[in-house]
């Protein structure tokens, strides 16, 4: 007799899963393969090396430099300052204007000085009423000739005095040195000033130069007649044109400086009292190999050849600041990285990527 058993509902959910069950392996499948090609990917990736910037070694000019700082100043100029301490009570007030040598400036109070003028006069005129006296008498015979000798010096000495007087009056009054311009003006009615105190600078307007010192090691390479590039605040996109005319011939022992005057044209907006950078051009040479100066390390560049860094030794040549010359080593249009990377080896696979031309 055959006989047939229903299957219970736990033998039906052993023999068929469930598909949520199902769903979630599904899932779990596809999450592995994902990061599986993930990994590979960035193997792959890593695999192609660092990105490296690069540059092409081009041609142009190469200039060494000297660097200075100055300021700009007249080539002709001169300083009014009082020759005695005194109070200013005058001033012309002539920032700007043109005067001529021997005009009047500023004054100082000279009451005590005109004071003491007065009483040297007044002892001029006893001492001479005195001299006459003794002159008298030694005509009538009556005085000796030593009494004569010494009313005539005492009136010799006091007439001395006057005129040590009158002159020391002179310097009270702050005159002009020289034709020229005002260029500033410095000190108020009221103020009391030393001498040597600087209240007046007195110039001509043009020509004008650069007075910038030089480090004692650059010296020897600053020559007259060499071009300068020069740079302001107060022109800040511009470069403008100088030319060495003077190099002073002892330096400062203290601060390790030369003292340099670099010419410029009468059409140059610079002003005096301006500070200035000065770039002066040591050497220069056209139409040659250039790498960007951060390109070179040890008088090597680091190669890019079909995706792979190799260092090579160059030859150099000048140093500018932005760019470098190579004399041998190199060709032009191969590719450098710049800046130059240290820590990657030599064959090593990079990923190269242009910069921008540098400036030379």
């Amino acid at each position: 007799m055959n006989m047939r058993v229903a299957p219970t509902e736990a033998t039906d959910t052993i023999a068929r899963p469930a598909a949520g069950s199902r769903r979630s392996y599904a899932w779990k499948l596809l999450a592995a393969a994902l990061v599986v090609a993930a990994l590979a990917a960035a193997a792959w990736w890593l695999s192609r090396g660092p990105v490296v910037t690069v540059a092409r070694i081009t041609r142009g000019a190469a200039a060494e430099i000297v660097y200075a700082t100055g300021s700009v100043e007249p080539e002709t100029w001169s300083r009014s300052t009082p020759l005695v301490r005194g109070r200013i009570i005058e001033r012309c007030r002539c920032e700007g204007k043109s005067v001529r040598k021997g005009d009047v400036l500023a004054r100082l109070d000279d009451k005590e000085a005109l004071a003491t003028l007065n009483d040297l006069r007044a002892l001029e005129e006893f001492q001479r009423r005195e001299f006459d006296r003794q002159s008298q008498l030694l005509a009538r015979g009556v005085a000796t000739s030593q009494a004569y000798q010494r009313a005539e010096s005492d009136l010799a000495r006091i007439r001395a005095q006057i005129a040590a007087q009158a002159q020391r009056l002179e310097y009270y009054k702050l005159v002009s040195p020289m034709d020229g311009t005002v260029l500033k003006e410095d000190g108020e009615v009221g103020d009391m000033v030393d001498p040597g105190t600087i209240l007046y600078r007195i110039g001509l307007e043009k020509p004008l130069w650069v007075v910038a010192d030089v480090n004692e090691e650059d010296i020897p390479r600053v020559k007259a007649g060499q071009k300068a590039l020069l740079r302001t605040d107060a022109f800040i996109n511009q470069v403008l044109p100088g030319v060495v005319k003077q190099i002073t011939p002892a330096g400062d022992p203290v601060s390790k400086t030369f003292r340099v005057r670099i010419g410029l044209p009468d059409d140059t907006p610079l002003r005096v009292g301006m500070s200035v950078e000065a770039n002066i051009v040591s050497r220069e040479k056209q139409d040659v190999l250039l790498v960007p100066a951060n390109a070179v390390v040890n008088n090597s560049l680091l190669m890019v050849e079909n995706n792979r860094a190799r260092l090579r030794k160059v030859e150099i040549g000048i140093r500018g600041t932005g760019m470098v010359e190579i004399v041998g080593g190199a060709s032009e249009g191969e590719l450098v990285a710049a800046p130059a990377t240290t820590n990657i080896k030599g064959g090593s696979r990079v990923r190269p990527v242009l910069a921008e031309p540098a400036v030379p």
